[in-house]
């Protein structure tokens, strides 16, 4: 083998822009492999722990052998019909569990598939800015184009979409949305909103993807309207939902696509060929969650209020712009000029790990949209974002290092 050899990977993966949270994990890693104690409020990963009821019944599942075998790649029945059934009970919707549901390995697979299903090369999708990454990446390995139409209240958004759909040719084949959004926690006021969404589609032939991820992560009463809700939302698109962050069950990558018979069944296709489904212990502990879990659905939401309201607050005496989100697991920030000195959001975001010993989401990340601003994850309980806070204002505004204790420091404080 000649010594100048080396691997050439495909123009998809060369076409993919760099992943920007890369630096900052690995100098969080680094951070912690020395034993500082780095406050991580960079990635939506719940650290509240699964319910019981839920971790009981994957246990007792798991405990049959004859669970260990192959499952279906869209899903056990069972499990397709609680999800029905959570539709109709929570919105109001009719969902057929064999043709309109299928289980995804967490909405970011079932996401990414989709595209693989009903995208590729010459082909356009719409994506709001600032965006997830994964709707603009689940689309460039596609093969498919990208065009982004910045973020912006109900009417100017679609306004703008209705006016790029309209002006491209070839017209774009899908519009990406994410309500409530992540990464700036924007909600829409209710189902008229869709209404105007499936119009467009209809008029203009684009299908819909609408990532439904944080749909039950609702505060103050505020209930998140379903695409699905929509007069005719099924003849034109899909929504994807997630076990991750109601019933704290990130790692057990578990979520569903609804919706369209055409397009599940495309994504089914694709999934065929891609995995044999789920572990079956997992669906059938998923079963409980959705059959039982209103109220641990509740209680989820009332942490993640009670955590909002703590970096607001603290979002706020820094003098950040920050509003309070009626839904998600984020808090979106704009950062003072003051506090920027300068620097791009991901070097601020850099020099907070460096000097606060804090991790956050830069905004960059999330688009050209998203700069000089941060997306503050709400993962950790109330004093540790507390915490947080006084470390950033410690290195912000007074220019001293924020301290943090070891492990040692913090083993040795409690005995």
């Amino acid at each position: 083998m000649s010594d100048d050899w080396k691997i050439d990977v495909s123009a998809r993966i060369r076409s993919l822009p760099p992943y920007l949270f890369g630096r900052l994990n690995a100098m969080l890693l680094e951070k912690r492999r020395s034993g500082v104690d780095v406050i991580d409020l960079g990635m939506g990963n719940p650290t509240d722990p699964t319910p019981k009821e839920v971790v009981e019944k994957l246990c007792e599942s798991a405990r049959d052998g004859r669970t260990h075998r192959y499952s279906k790649s869209i899903g056990i029945y069972n499990l397709r019909r609680e999800v029905a059934r959570l539709y109709e009970r929570v919105y109001g919707v009719t969902l057929d569990p064999n043709k309109e549901v299928v289980a995804t390995i967490g909405s970011k697979e079932g996401f990414s598939h989709m595209c693989l299903a009903l995208l590729g090369s010459g082909d356009t999708a719409i994506v709001g800015d600032p965006y997830f990454p994964i709707h603009v990446y689940g689309v460039a390995l596609a093969g498919a184009n990208v065009i982004n139409v910045p973020l912006g209240n109900d009417e100017a958004f679609l306004d703008r979409v209705g006016y790029v759909t309209q002006h491209l040719y070839p017209r774009p084949k899908c519009l990406i949305l994410n309500y409530p959004h992540n990464p700036t926690a924007m909600t829409v006021d209710g189902v008229d909103f869709f209404d105007r969404v499936v119009a467009l589609a209809k008029r203009d032939g684009i299908m819909v993807f609408h990532d439904f991820a944080y749909g039950r992560t609702c505060f103050d009463g505020y209930k998140a309207p379903s695409f699905l809700q929509a007069k005719g939302a099924k003849d034109v698109g899909v929504e994807f939902l997630t076990m991750s962050k109601p019933y704290n069950m990130a790692g057990w990558r578990i979520g569903f696509c609804v919706g369209n018979s055409e397009m599940v069944r495309a994504l089914a296709t694709i999934k065929g060929y891609y995995d044999y489904g789920i572990f079956t212990p997992i669906q059938v502990a998923s079963i409980i969650a959705m059959r039982e879990g209103e109220e641990m659905v509740a209680r989820q939401a009332k942490l993640y209020q009670a955590r909002r309201d703590v970096v607001v607050e603290g979002c706020r005496k820094l003098g950040w712009q920050a509003d309070s989100p009626r839904a998600s697991m984020f808090v979106w920030a704009r950062i003072s000029d003051e506090h920027l000195a300068g620097q791009g959001s991901i070097d601020f975001s850099l020099r907070m790990l460096e000097e606060a010993e804090v991790v956050l989401a830069p905004g960059r990340a999330f688009g050209e949209n998203g700069e000089n601003c941060v997306r503050i994850a709400l993962v950790e309980k109330e004093m540790r974002l507390k915490q947080a806070f006084r470390q950033l204002d410690r290195a912000l505004n007074k220019g001293i290092k924020a301290p943090s204790a070891t492990r040692q420091q913090r083993k040795q404080q409690k005995q």
